[in-house]
């Protein structure tokens, strides 16, 4: 995985690349993959790998090539997420896993909301083994209403050394990043910082740290609309987790800025959702 880093900050560095390599294909259960978590490998060598669905998919491999269904985190439904999704047992978002390897434990933040909706939630559960029904729901860790300027949704747990924190937003205001209690898992206070925004749209954000620097990671403009989505990957950074974040150039997102690092090439579709690439601490 340190390989994969060092590939995705070099290519940050430079800029917009000329070509891309062609993706790696995948076997056995990989299609309608919506929204995919980074790969959590657990103490054992076993990739989990986690999708936007109804009672959120998993997905098992162990060669991160050929792909198992494991069925769902919440088989027999979510109920506390039904005045977000607007449904009984509507389908959650972006899930984000982190495992702790110290512990055994698996940490996956979702998201609760509908289509265009400030209706938002972030929820937090945990499990020691990944498998489907094994999870404990940890409950709301924030919402949004439309009083908000931001969004509750695509989550992504930051750890730095002692401290957590999590990065999420879409639309609106962009990305916003609020500190965690690391034995919790929730809000550690009332403090947010909104790191960056974009006129035409962004979401999907993650951050790694790589030498002195956080990797801000991106998806910016539209998604969900076939060959004619215009989503692309960018990245800025700051040496500080709370900003303010820029290029090389010293243009941040909102500013036009940003390393690209991804986008519709050839005939592979407008990636979405990325993650940084780590699986575990």
């Amino acid at each position: 995985m340190a390989i994969l880093k060092s590939i995705l900050v070099l290519a940050a560095l430079v800029g917009s690349v000329s070509a891309y390599p062609s993706p790696n294909l995948v076997t056995g259960y990989y299609t309608a993959a919506t929204d995919p978590s980074k790969a959590c490998r657990d103490n054992s060598g076993t990739y989990y790998l986690f999708t936007t669905g109804v009672g959120i998919r998993i997905r098992t491999s162990t060669n991160r090539v050929a792909w198992t269904d494991a069925g769902e985190v919440w088989p027999n439904g979510a109920s506390w997420t039904d005045a977000y999704t607007g449904t009984s047992d509507g389908s959650l978002w972006a899930p984000d896993c982190t495992y702790i390897s110290s512990t055994g434990t698996f940490w996956l933040y979702y998201s609760a909301s509908t289509i265009g909706s400030q209706t938002s939630a972030i929820f937090l559960a945990t499990s020691t083994s990944g498998a489907s029904g094994t999870w404990t729901n940890q409950g709301l860790v924030t919402s949004t209403t439309s009083a908000n300027n931001y969004n509750a949704i695509d989550p992504d747990l930051v750890i730095d050394g002692s401290n957590w924190w999590l990065v999420f937003g879409s639309f609106w205001n962009g990305i916003q990043l609020v500190p965690l209690n690391s034995s919790t898992g929730k809000l550690s206070g009332s403090s947010i910082y909104s790191l960056a925004s974009w006129s035409n749209g962004i979401e999907g954000s993650g951050i790694f740290k790589y030498g002195s620097y956080y990797y801000l990671f991106a998806s910016r403009d539209k998604c969900c609309l076939g060959t004619s989505s215009t989503y692309n990957i960018r990245a800025v950074r700051s040496t500080s987790i709370t900003g303010p974040y820029v290029d090389a150039n010293g243009a941040s997102f909102a500013s036009g800025g940003g390393y690209l690092v991804l986008e519709t090439h050839d005939s592979v579709s407008p990636p979405t959702d990325e993650e940084p690439p780590a699986c575990c601490v």
